[in-house]
C-alpha cells in the first residue's frame, strides 16, 4: 500500500492554556483532495496551520511523506515543507504582473525554465495571455486562478486552501470549486481545503472531515457522511433533514409514523424497558411526493429551487418531514399532498 502523503496523527494544539484541537487523525492519499468542513471556531483553520508550519503541536505530529514535518519536538519551517498555500484573500502581489507572481517561487530555476513553468501554468488555469496584466486589472475568480497557479508553480508535494471562494458570490464559488477541483486532479496534486460551506466541500473533495469543537467528529467520503453520519452533528451539519421518533421492531426493523423502514445493517438499541425507542434521521429525498398514496401531509412551508421545491410537510401528529419534490407539482402553503417513504438506509440516533 503506497505511503501517504500527509498523516496528521492524534494531534493536539492550544492557545497558551486553552486547548483548541483535540487528538486528531487523518490520512491523505497522494494526489487525493481533502476538506476540513465545520462551523466558524471548530478548530478546522488552526490544524491546516499546523501542516503549514505556523503553529506547533502540543501533541502528536504532522509527517509528509513519511517524514516528520512538526511536532511538540521539531518544527520544520513552512518554506522548506514543500506545502503550497492558497490564502483566502489570494495574497497576490500588486507591484508585480501575473507572470512575476506565478514565478515568484521558482528563482533557483533559470529564466527559460521559469518562463516555460509559468507558461505551462497559464495554461493548466485557462489564463493564456494574460502573464503582462496585474492583479487589479484580474476579476476574484481570476486572481484565485492565478494564487493556485502560484501555489502549483514549485510542484509541491501538497497544496492548502484556506476558505479560498469567500469573497466571491455564490454562482462564482460554485464554478470555481469544479474548475480548481480539475486543475488540481490535472496537476496530479494533493490537496486539503478548510470551509464553512458543505456546498464547496461536496463539489471538490474525494474525502471529508467533519470538525467541531475542536475534534473531528467524521472523516469519509461525501456520500457516507450524508448516508451514514456517524454523530447527530454531522447529521445536522451535513446536508438537509429532520429527526423522527422511532421504535425498535427488530434488528432491521424500525417503524415510524410514516411506516416501517427495514435497514441494511443491525439497528443498535439501548432501551431495557421492553421497548426500544430511537431518533430516525430523514432526508428530504427519503419523503417522496405521490398523488397515489392515501398517507397524507399538510405543506406547512416551500423553498423554490428552481428544478425542485423543498417541501416542509405536516404529520398527522403534527410533527414535519421535508421533502424535495419537481417544481412542476406546485402546491399550495395548507394544501395535503399524498407522499410515501421510500428509504432503504436507516439512520438512528439514542432516543432524547
Amino acid at each position: 500500500m503506497p505511503l501517504p502523503v500527509l498523516q496528521v496523527h492524534d494531534l493536539h494544539l492550544a492557545y497558551g492554556d486553552n486547548t483548541v484541537v483535540h487528538g486528531v487523525d487523518f490520512a491523505l492519499a497522494s494526489g487525493a483532495i481533502a476538506c476540513l468542513l465545520g462551523p466558524s471556531g471548530c478548530g478546522k483553520t488552526t490544524v491546516l496551520r499546523a501542516i503549514a508550519g505556523f503553529e506547533r503541536p502540543r501533541a502528536g505530529h504532522v509527517r509528509l511523506k513519511g517524514e516528520t514535518i512538526a511536532s511538540p519536538d521539531l518544527m520544520r519551517p513552512p518554506e522548506a515543507r514543500g506545502i503550497g498555500m492558497v490564502f483566502q484573500d489570494y495574497a497576490l502581489f500588486p507591484h508585480l504582473d501575473v507572470a512575476a507572481n506565478i514565478a515568484f517561487g521558482l528563482a533557483p530555476l533559470p529564466r527559460a525554465r521559469r518562463h516555460a513553468r509559468v507558461e505551462e501554468m497559464l495554461a493548466l488555469v485557462s489564463m493564456q495571455g494574460t502573464g503582462g496584466r496585474y492583479p487589479h486589472e484580474l476579476s476574484g475568480g481570476q486572481q484565485q486562478r492565478i494564487a493556485l497557479a502560484r501555489a502549483l508553480a514549485p510542484r509541491p508535494e501538497l497544496i492548502l486552501l484556506d476558505e479560498p471562494f469567500s469573497n466571491l458570490d455564490t454562482e462564482m464559488r460554485e464554478r470555481l470549486s469544479f474548475e480548481v477541483r480539475d486543475i488540481l486532479k490535472a496537476a496530479g496534486t494533493a490537496a486539503i481545503l478548510v470551509t464553512h460551506d458543505q456546498h464547496e466541500a461536496f463539489a471538490m473533495a474525494d474525502e471529508i472531515g467533519v470538525m467541531s469543537e475542536g475534534r473531528l467528529a467524521q472523516w469519509a467520503e461525501p456520500w457516507q457522511l450524508y448516508h451514514r453520519p456517524a454523530t447527530r452533528f454531522v447529521a445536522d451539519f451535513v446536508g438537509q433533514g429532520v429527526i423522527v421518533p422511532g421504535v425498535v421492531h427488530d434488528a432491521r426493523t424500525v417503524e415510524i409514523e410514516l411506516g416501517r423502514l427495514r435497514s441494511d445493517i443491525p439497528v443498535e438499541c439501548c432501551g431495557n424497558d421492553g421497548e426500544c425507542r430511537v431518533d430516525v434521521l430523514l432526508r428530504p429525498d427519503d419523503v417522496v411526493h405521490d398523488d397515489a398514496s392515501p398517507l397524507r401531509a399538510v405543506v406547512a412551508r416551500k423553498a423554490f429551487k428552481g428544478a425542485e421545491i423543498l417541501y416542509t410537510l405536516r404529520l398527522a401528529s403534527g410533527a414535519e418531514v421535508l421533502s424535495l419534490v419537481p417544481s412542476y407539482h406546485d402546491h399550495a402553503i395548507g394544501q395535503p399532498i399524498g407522499i410515501r417513504l421510500d428509504a432503504d438506509r436507516v439512520v438512528t440516533f439514542a432516543h432524547r
